[in-house]
Order: structure tokens, then sequence, then C-alpha cells
């Protein structure tokens, strides 16, 4: 049975246009699809995703932003390009995120330093540290070490306190940055042993550890991804390990507390966060992307090598741990009278 044929006459009465009623209802679903294609988002992402670092190229943070990046280019399709903007204890690379559009096109490779901002640089910064960001997920993280170089030559956490001690003028120790987790380490290490110490901050844990092998300062509290291969290669000496147990990295260096100084231990996190009011669609994927990165065996290995362990705490979790940390340093910069010069 042919369809129907709807007629349309001219002025004139002549015959005009004839239109099937299937040719209709053919043009109208062809109408009704287009709209819908074109009322859908676009996939994320449409262009290259930025990652900012706020330390120098060569630390953990930037180990782990690049390591990241490889693995989330292959799932976004999209090249994730890391871009160092080192200083203010990563101040200027949160800065540029707070600011950038929430498109989930400009990213922020935090770390536990992260924290730390509200307690050193209250009304000092346009943005705010838990508020301006949507925590994705932690992508690893890393125990933290005491190590010494040929400035201080020790073989042990007493040695170490017996020669500080004996010495009014105070040791010399580096860390990546002012209110960084190595620096809270000192200070708080600082405090329980009565010790004197002269903070030397630097732009990130390479440019750190690179004059802690040359001398120029004494000691650091550093993560064991920044100091692991120059532990192994003789450079530097490392005293104890601020963990509940050994490291796998370090079999042989004591913990802390076996070393003879009970409770001290401190984590080093490093995470992805987006600008606040970022969609929920371009969260999901990250977080897709930050999970994958963690369960990947390339990536582990990779992250293993540098002293680093996968981690993977995400969305309202890791929300909650920024905010938890955030209150617990403030009180803690209160106390030990930390302030950003």
């Amino acid at each position: 049975m042919k369809a129907p044929q709807l007629s349309i006459e001219s002025r004139q009465g002549r015959p005009g246009l004839r239109i099937s009623c299937q040719s209709v209802f053919a043009l109208l679903a062809a109408l009704t699809a287009a709209t819908a294609a074109a009322a859908q988002p676009a996939a994320y992402p449409q262009k290259p995703v930025k990652l900012m670092v706020g330390f120098a190229a060569g630390g953990p943070s930037d180990l782990v932003a690049r390591a990241f990046a490889d693995h989330a280019a292959k799932g976004l399709g999209q090249a994730m390009i890391v871009e160092n903007k080192p200083g203010a204890n990563a101040v200027l690379a949160s800065e540029a995120v707070a600011q950038a559009q929430p498109d989930g096109l400009t990213l922020l490779a935090a770390a536990t330093n992260h924290t730390m901002i509200p307690a050193l640089y209250a009304g000092r910064v346009k943005f705010d540290a838990a508020t301006s960001f949507k925590p994705v997920c932690t992508l690893a993280s890393s125990a933290t070490v005491l190590v010494v170089g040929p400035a201080l030559p020790v073989k042990s956490l007493k040695e170490f306190l017996d020669r500080v001690r004996a010495n009014p003028a105070g040791a010399t120790f580096a860390s990546p940055g002012l209110g960084s987790s190595p620096h809270l380490a000192t200070e708080a290490f600082r405090k329980l042993t009565g010790t004197q110490m002269v903070h030397v901050p630097y732009k990130g844990a390479a440019p750190a550890v690179n004059d802690l092998m040359g001398g120029q300062v004494d000691l650091s509290f550093a993560t064991v991804g920044s100091v692991l291969p120059h532990i192994k290669s003789g450079k530097l000496t490392a005293l104890a390990v601020a963990a509940r147990q050994r490291s796998a990295l370090l079999p042989q260096v004591p913990t802390f507390e076996e070393a003879g100084l009970k409770g001290f231990v401190v984590d080093t996190w490093y995470g992805l966060m987006a600008p606040a009011g970022t969609p929920a669609d371009v969260m999901r994927t990250l977080e897709r992307e930050a999970v994958g990165f963690a369960r990947s065996p390339q990536m582990r290995e990779r992250l293993t090598a540098a002293g680093l362990e996968p981690q993977s705490i995400c969305g309202e979790a890791f929300s909650a741990q920024v905010k938890r940390e955030i209150e617990a340093n403030v009180r803690l910069a209160r106390e030990l009278d930390l302030k950003a010069e």
C-alpha cells in the first residue's frame, strides 16, 4: 500500500508540490535527532589539558604530575601538558588554577603543602584552599625521611642529635618551600627534640636536594621519592624514616621510633584538583583516569622506582581529608608561630 500523499496547489489552481506522509515523518525525525545532538555537551576534553605544578621540575610533585599526564593523555584522547609554576609554596600555581575557567582544561597537581596555605597566607591570596577547588583524587603518597649531606657527616639519629645540640648557632635545613610538608616535619621535630635549626627554603625539592648534596645546607626532611637515588648512591645518608614501619625501599633505615623518638610520623600525598564549579561529568572522567592511574601496573612500577606509593582517595573522602588537614595545620602554624614572609 502506498503512503498517503499531501497535495499543495498553487494560487493559479495548478497542481503544486506533493509530499508523502512518510517523507514528512522522516524529515521530522531527522530534525529531532539533530536538535538532540546539538543539545548534548561536547565530549571532554576537546583541547589539550594543562596540569599546573607549583614546584620546580625534578621533584616528586613534578614526577607524579608527569606520570599521570602520560597515563591520562591516552584515556582522554588529548595531550595533558605539565606546566611548572614554582614559588610561594605552590601559591602561584594554585592561584592560576583557581582563576581558570572550570571546564577541566586547567588542573592542579596538588600536594600536602596545599593544606598549609590558609595557615601561612591567610588574607594574602586570591583563593580559598578548600572552596576554590574540587579535589578529584590522590595519586600517590610517600613517607618522609631525615637525610644529611657531606656538611654533617653523621651515621645515626643519636649522633645527629648530639652534634646538633652541641651547636648553639643551629644546623641549617633545606625544604621545598615555606609551609611544605618537609618544612613542617622539621619544625615539629625541632620542637620535639629541643634543637635549633635554621630554615633555608627553596622553590622545590630538586634544588633543595642539590644544595644538600653540595654541602650548602646540613640536613633535610624529604620525601623518600625525592632522595632515594642519592641515598643509594651514597651522596646522602638516611638516618630515620617518619613512618609507622620501615620503608620497603629503605629496609636498612630505622623508623624514628626504632631510633628512640616515639610518635613522629609524617606522610605526604600528591593529588589532582580542579577549579570549583567544574561540571560533574568532567569530574567523573578525571576520577576515572586517576583511579586507573593508581591501578596501572606500568604506573605503579614507575612510581615505586621513585620511592612513591600509588594511592587513590577520591571525591568526598579526599575533600574531607583536605578539610581536616587544613584545620590541623592552621592550629600547628599558630602553635609554632609560622607565617609566610
